[in-house]
């Protein structure tokens, strides 16, 4: 019997790094508000993602959100459902309307050749979707959105550190919303940033993130409080100084996870792009059961009663979530419905053990036809 393994575990600095990273704030008494952690971890992001401006917030949900709202934006959002909730919920709660468009079969991401045929007299923007490390037909994406008059806001909360023909993954578009939650390839506890070009976009996503506050006795805008703290930016700036090495040994891992499963009849693995270099965020396996002879809730069963705690990610789709009142029709994106009730995202986190990976492997393929 194996000890569990979740799906992902969090990366973290030695307690004795994130202790002197954090003593200054002891002195300092200064925890939140833009201090020097906050400061020095958004130059030092800039420099490391090889973007113009970056925007520290508490999490990637109100990057999406704050960034909608900055836009000033009107009417509908062409958008993935084969997303996390955070991506669909920022674009409704900003009263506009999202339009779902299907994905590529391959890339798991926005299929760009199905975009034009959804614009309207009422689109605004494009909020396209990088998944699992995949990113989207960005050139493509771009073009269309020219062509238009829209904005593009991409969701890159699974591209952190990535670049795509040698440029900074968060430089494209008009904005780059990343997740820093715990669960992702890099962490700041929780957190979140957005990468931008145009600076008046970045005085507008300050005022909107500290209550429209420009000075102590001048508020001129309605804003909400979206400040990552000093702690945050502390784990932050601890866990930049690794996050490369991380990533090293995620490919490791993932590497081991193809020695087992690449060419099994009935699964499909994640493809690498060209000219995109990875992050191994995630490895997702797509279940035929057809011809592997078993289904992808089979294989989440067989490996939860030995311990192995994988991910239905992403099911269900954010188009058929109850709170919307069965207002979207998931037919309309049949590739993105296939692919959400038969993926499976296995354990994958720096320090998982390749003695693990054999053995998950093991029970997957013990239950091949």
């Amino acid at each position: 019997m194996m000890d569990n393994i979740l799906v992902t575990r969090s990366s973290m600095p030695s307690l004795e790094e994130y202790i002197e990273e954090i003593r200054p704030i002891w002195e300092s008494h200064w925890l939140t508000n833009m201090g020097p952690k906050h400061k020095e971890l958004q130059r030092k992001l800039e420099e490391y993602l090889a973007v113009d401006y970056v925007e520290l917030l508490t999490n990637g949900h109100m990057a999406l959100e704050l960034t909608l709202q900055a836009m000033n934006l009107q009417g509908e959002v062409i958008t993935t459902p084969f997303t996390f909730a955070s991506t669909t919920h920022a674009i409704v709660r900003n009263g506009l309307e999202p339009v779902f468009c299907d994905i590529d079969p391959v890339t798991y991401t926005l299929d760009a050749s199905k975009v034009e045929k959804l614009i309207t007299d009422r689109t605004c923007a494009i909020m396209p979707v990088h998944v699992y490390g995949n990113v989207c037909n960005m050139e493509e994406i771009e073009r269309i959105a020219r062509k238009y008059g829209l904005k593009v806001i991409y969701d890159a909360a699974h591209t952190f550190g990535e670049t795509y023909k040698g440029r900074g993954i968060g430089s494209f578009g008009d904005a780059s919303c990343f997740s820093f939650h715990a669960t992702k390839v890099y962490n700041t506890i929780e957190g979140g940033a957005v990468c931008y070009h145009n600076e008046e976009l970045g005085k507008r996503l300050y005022e909107l993130k500290n209550f429209g506050i420009h000075g102590p006795e001048e508020v001129d805008a309605v804003g909400a409080n979206a400040k990552m703290n000093e702690f945050c930016a502390a784990m932050g700036l601890c866990n930049l100084r690794h996050v490369d090495e991380e990533i090293a040994k995620r490919k490791k891992v993932v590497e081991r996870y193809r020695e087992h499963l690449e060419g099994v009849a009935g699964l499909q693995l994640n493809v690498e792009q060209p000219d995109v270099k990875y992050n191994y965020a995630y490895f997702p396996v797509v279940f035929d059961e057809k011809v592997f002879g078993a289904s992808r809730n089979e294989v989440f069963d067989a490996l939860a009663k030995r311990g192995v705690c994988a991910r239905k990610y992403f099911y269900p789709l954010t188009n058929t979530f109850a709170c919307f009142h069965n207002k979207y029709n998931a037919d309309e994106t049949p590739v993105a419905r296939y692919v959400s009730e038969r993926v499976l995202t296995l354990p994958l986190y720096a320090d998982l053990a390749l003695e693990d990976v054999d053995r998950i492997c093991h029970i997957i393929l013990k239950l091949k036809a």
